[in-house]
């Protein structure tokens, strides 16, 4: 298996984790406050963080590896978490899935834009046309529309593809559980006064199911996960293992049927197939990129 093999099958273990994360914030914010489910679960994340460094006695970053983890941890540690609570407070975790599936182009501009990831025309067809199945569902299952909340969905959006190409990046030099675990510790002096606040303005009385919720975005979709996937985006470069997300509509679908009962039907299925042809095809364009940056 080559390093770019690798790096996709690494990148679609940490699709299938963070599938779920739609599904388990509805479940939350149903109870708690929706930035208060943000920010708190960046707070538990970022204590196991602090205990992995330790365990390691991992080096500190750099001047310049301190930039990038502020981008990062700005993008995925507050941004996405943030907007996407806020969405799951008023639409189900199925639409939001369907409009999160423009992810992947979005992270392969950011490699572009930022780190000079040149993919080749067939590649940018490839993309364009998944993004255009999965934004056809969105409004073929919204009836011809977008709702209000899809705002706050496409501002995850830009801010998740933000923090996956810094930090797919950056682990190329450090490694994916030290970007993501740094990146969670450097938010900590600003998240953990304002989780408090919230917590003692809004309350945190929930039942277990809400609290279960609350716990899966904490630990896997905020931490574990993203091991998994910053790793994989190093080995197999930012735009064609970002490609892998176009699967993340689908499995969190499948993953809202089970834990929410939300309706699953055959366009589903449908629509699921066409994406994995097309994700398929990308795999196979040619992509130039940078030489990786090791430490």
């Amino acid at each position: 298996m080559n390093q770019e093999t690798k790096g996709m099958w690494l990148g679609l273990i940490g699709v299938a984790i963070f599938s779920l994360t739609l599904p388990f914030t509805r479940i939350a914010v149903a109870e708690l406050n929706p930035v208060l489910v943000a920010l708190g679960r960046a707070v538990v994340a970022a204590v196991g963080s602090a205990l992995l460094l330790w365990w390691v006695d991992a080096p500190r970053p750099t001047g310049a590896q301190w930039k990038a983890l502020a981008i990062t941890s700005l993008g995925v540690v507050v941004g996405f978490p943030v907007f996407s609570s806020v969405a799951m407070h008023y639409v189900p975790a199925s639409h939001g899935a369907i409009v999160i599936g423009i992810l992947p182009l979005a992270t392969a501009l950011f490699g572009a834009l930022r780190f000079g990831e040149r993919p080749s025309t067939g590649f940018w067809v490839a993309a364009l046309a998944g993004s255009g199945i999965v934004i056809g569902f969105a409004f073929w299952q919204g009836g011809g529309g977008l709702h209000v909340a899809d705002l706050a969905l496409f501002a995850a959006v830009v801010a998740a593809a933000m923090g996956y190409a810094e930090g797919g990046r950056l682990s190329q030099s450090m490694g994916g559980q030290q970007v993501i675990s740094w990146a969670l510790v450097l938010s900590m002096p600003v998240l953990l006064p304002v989780t408090i606040w919230l917590g003692w303005t809004y309350g945190i009385s929930a039942s277990p199911q809400a609290w279960v919720g609350f716990a899966y975005v904490s630990l896997f979709s905020m931490f574990i996960g993203f091991f998994f996937w910053y790793k994989g985006l190093a080995l197999g470069g930012i735009a064609r293992v970002g490609q892998v997300q176009l699967l993340q509509p689908f499995l969190t679908l499948a993953g809202a049927a089970v834990i929410l009962g939300e309706a699953l039907d055959t366009a589903h299925f449908l629509f699921a197939m066409a994406v994995i042809a097309v994700v398929a095809v990308g795999r196979r364009a040619g992509i130039q990129r940078q030489a990786p940056v090791r430490s």
